[in-house]
């Protein structure tokens, strides 16, 4: 936590304002993976999840959180994704991580299977316990929407500490890479601009480095 103390005084300026949140939408630019992924049979959601997950965690501004009054710092993730079920209706898939793609990509597609075909909401998120429910991220997707702007629920617009995340449909960039709307909401007593800027290169950089294994 000797980083964070480095920035105590931005956190106890941005934590004191109503909405302590920075919310920030941009074209992120990606290697194109999708041909690697469809030789490897891999469906690239799950693998450019993996690689944003992964990114997180490397990016410690990310990983803290406020729990009971304190910053708390956490060192690992429960990934978690929305779905749309057969009519069209928002659930939410989780997951246990794991360090191997492939294994991670299977748990994902088994999580969005299951809570696709549910109707009612999946609630395992709701019985997390207070302390471990820190080590999410929110995560959507919208591959049909080239969007320019999002506005991410929150419970409270005080308590901004667990980032959302959101990206929608591929376009295919002048130099043959990706490009895509993504969009970062987190604490900005936290994360500033720059490490979101860091998050979009790691991302990238994760991307390349799976296709290279």
């Amino acid at each position: 936590m000797q980083n964070f103390e480095r920035r105590r005084d931005r956190f106890a300026l941005f934590d004191r304002m109503e909405s302590p949140a920075v919310n920030l939408c941009f074209r992120m630019d990606l290697p194109e993976f999708r041909p690697w992924c469809k030789e490897q049979g891999l469906a690239p959601f799950h693998v450019l999840l993996c690689a944003v997950l992964r990114s997180i965690l490397a990016i410690e501004n990310f990983r803290y959180r406020v729990f009971d009054g304190e910053v708390i710092r956490i060192e690992r993730l429960h990934p978690s994704f929305t779905v749309v079920n057969q009519h069209f209706d928002l659930n939410f898939a989780q997951f246990d991580w794991s360090d191997d793609l492939r294994e991670f990509v299977a748990r994902g597609q088994a999580a969005r299977e299951e809570a696709g075909g549910m109707l009612e909401l999946n609630q395992r998120y709701a019985a997390m316990p207070a302390r471990q429910a820190k080590e999410q991220v929110f995560v959507t997707c919208m591959p049909w929407l080239d969007f320019t702007s999002i506005q991410h629920p929150m419970t409270s617009l005080a308590t901004p500490d667990i980032p959302s995340l959101a990206w929608g449909r591929f376009t295919v960039a002048p130099d043959g890479g990706l490009q895509l709307p993504f969009s970062v909401q987190a604490h900005h007593g936290f994360v500033d601009g720059y490490h979101i800027h860091l998050l979009a290169q790691r991302i990238a950089a994760e991307l390349a480095a799976i296709m290279q294994a």
